[in-house]
């Protein structure tokens, strides 16, 4: 337990040997450390002092937050600092998910490894403007399991903080793993001195996934992270038209593929139409969204993003979704957002250009 580390042995929850209750609380029960961690001295851990050290070069920390998974906080995550970058803001794109770690790949970065120097360990770069630290790039192999108890990851977090030398950077955006575990009380604990601008919470539609938005908005004003807004991400499906397949039934029941037939038949009566964009809703709005909710919570609503296959397609070639026209709904949708957010919080003042 030297500099306060929490041992691996420890259980799940554990306060941490330098903490007031340990040793004494309901999660300490049966732990092997129980009586060494209550008679220990007390005192600030040193390590949070190396932590405030490295933070001294970020000018501002977000976090990015979804009450449950698969919402599309990752892909925010990605290309939003695909977008800072490309303002010519230098960023860091923390990506603390331990179990969970898909930022390399929407990052173009699979099969890439983390080296180390005399400053600490070096982020992989995108860009020279746009650096990346995951445990994805410490994994053997994309396939392989991390079965870690939340003293483990609450380590490798802290270590990610302290040893990773970012440099001057304008932006941190950290991506964390979906709820309100272990990892989320951590980073807020390690980071709590040095400042948190504030956090983004992404979430869907439907009241399934607000029902944990709002657990979501309660950890942070419980903790003190300002709540920066929210986003409704896959507000509706916005495609091409042109994109559908056309299906008819038949006699047996199964779907007959028509596309070909409908295409050229739009093509000669009605070429106009291939233009167009068509829209859908695919979750239940009919419980007012995230708006509604922003409302009731008091928290800023920053937009929607529709669901865009080819957004959901330049995640998967870890590309930025601003760098063609391909993503045309999805991309303005995000752009849209980012810019209020710079706006909302004066960062905008701050783009290397108006220096």
């Amino acid at each position: 337990m030297e500099n306060g580390e929490i041992p691996e042995n420890a259980n799940e929850h554990c306060p941490g040997p330098q903490s007031e209750s340990a040793g004494k609380s309901d999660s300490c029960e049966g732990c092997p450390n129980q009586e060494a961690c209550a008679t220990a001295p007390k005192g600030p851990d040193p390590d949070l002092v190396a932590i405030a050290e490295r933070m001294a070069t970020v000018k501002h920390k977000i976090l990015i937050l979804s009450g449950k998974g698969g919402v599309g906080k990752s892909t925010f995550s990605a290309q939003l600092s695909f977008a800072l970058a490309a303002m010519d803001f230098q960023v860091g794109l923390l990506d603390i998910d331990i179990c969970g770690p898909s930022i390399p790949k929407m990052l173009g970065l699979e099969g890439q490894d983390i080296h180390q120097s005399n400053l600490g360990w070096s982020p992989v770069y995108v860009e020279s403007n746009l650096g990346v630290m995951s445990i994805g790039f410490m994994l053997p192999n994309s396939d392989e399991a991390v079965i870690w108890r939340g003293p483990r990851k609450n380590g490798l977090i802290k270590q990610f903080l302290k040893d990773v030398y970012w440099g001057e950077i304008d932006f941190l955006v950290v991506d964390a793993p979906p709820g309100t575990s272990d990892e989320h009380i951590s980073i807020v604990q390690f980071l709590q001195a040095t400042g948190i601008d504030g956090a983004i919470i992404v979430t869907t539609p439907q009241q399934v996934s607000l029902i944990d938005v709002r657990k979501e908005v309660s950890f942070c004003k419980k903790v003190g992270v300002p709540v920066l807004g929210v986003v409704e991400n896959m507000s509706g499906l916005c495609q091409a038209l042109s994109d559908f397949r056309f299906m008819t039934a038949i006699e047996t029941g199964e779907q007959q593929d028509v596309t070909e037939k409908v295409i050229e038949h739009m093509r000669e009566k009605a070429p106009e139409m291939l233009d167009l964009i068509a829209c859908c809703e695919v979750f239940d709005r009919s419980g007012g969204g995230a708006a509604k909710m922003c409302v009731e919570m008091a928290v800023p609503f920053l937009g929607k993003v529709p669901l865009d296959p080819q957004l959901c397609k330049a995640a998967e070639e870890g590309r930025s979704c601003f760098a063609d026209k391909k993503c045309g709904g999805s991309a303005s949708a995000l752009k849209s957002i980012i810019e209020k957010l710079l706006e909302t919080n004066k960062w905008k003042q701050e783009l290397p250009m108006n220096e």
